[in-house]
């Protein structure tokens, strides 16, 4: 077996994504059950932060310390959008500044020669009167595809995957891949939830499944990382 140097895979996002404390529990983001996937020559650092856009990570300095460490052969993949797009939210980016900050993660990684993965953001549960399922993130998702095009950056379209998997269980089904929770089901949720943005385990490990699959169609060194069950 040729040896694999050791290499370390860093997540940066927003809560769709990020590790969970145990009072938000069974809220989980994708990037937690994604650790699992690869063998031991890779490290999963997931830094996403729930409420961050691509402007608040940077100026809370949650990026800098990721180029700090990054080595050769690393990959950052990119998550952001959900708290971007929305104009009324303090970590509201417009479409010039999500672009601006995009190229900066993707510049900065590769200065390191790491390799830079960016992912349009993870679609939300909404349907429409006739049952299909809407579109929340198209502006942001779109300047994600076009500087992934502009700059030759690998592409994760997860908006359109997501979106393509809530559509094939429907209105109902998709139900089962959120945070939807009746009133004393679970102690951390005494008064009930119902919320179409973040994802259970399940969701979660779902969401992380795609990526996994993707990882492996663009044919990524990482994809001979994956763990092989018998």
């Amino acid at each position: 077996m040729p040896f694999k140097k050791r290499i370390t895979v860093y997540l940066i996002g927003d809560s769709t994504m990020s590790m969970k404390q145990e009072k938000a529990y069974p809220e989980t983001g994708w990037g937690m059950p994604f650790v699992y996937f690869f063998d031991s020559t890779v490290t999963v650092d997931n830094r996403a932060q729930n409420g961050r856009s691509t402007r608040t990570f940077l100026e809370e300095k949650r990026w800098q310390p990721v180029v700090d460490a990054l080595q050769e052969g690393d990959y950052v993949f990119v998550q952001f959008g959900h708290n971007d797009e929305v104009s009324t939210k303090k970590s509201y980016t417009t479409e010039e500044e999500f672009k601006t900050n995009l190229v900066k993660y993707v510049t900065e990684t590769r200065h390191k020669k790491a390799i830079p993965v960016l992912l349009t953001p993870v679609a939300r549960r909404k349907f429409d009167d006739a049952g299909k399922i809407e579109d929340t993130h198209e502006v942001y998702a779109e300047i994600v595809r076009k500087v992934a095009n502009e700059y030759h950056v690998l592409l994760i379209d997860l908006d359109r995957k997501s979106q393509a998997l809530l559509q094939e269980l429907g209105e109902e089904r998709s139900k089962l891949l959120f945070l939807h929770l009746a009133k004393g089901e679970h102690p951390n949720y005494p008064e009930g939830k119902e919320d179409n943005t973040h994802f259970n385990e399940l969701g979660a490990r779902l969401m992380a499944q795609i990526v996994l699959a993707e990882i492996k169609t663009l044919k990524l060194e990482l994809a001979e990382r994956i763990v092989r069950r018998n």
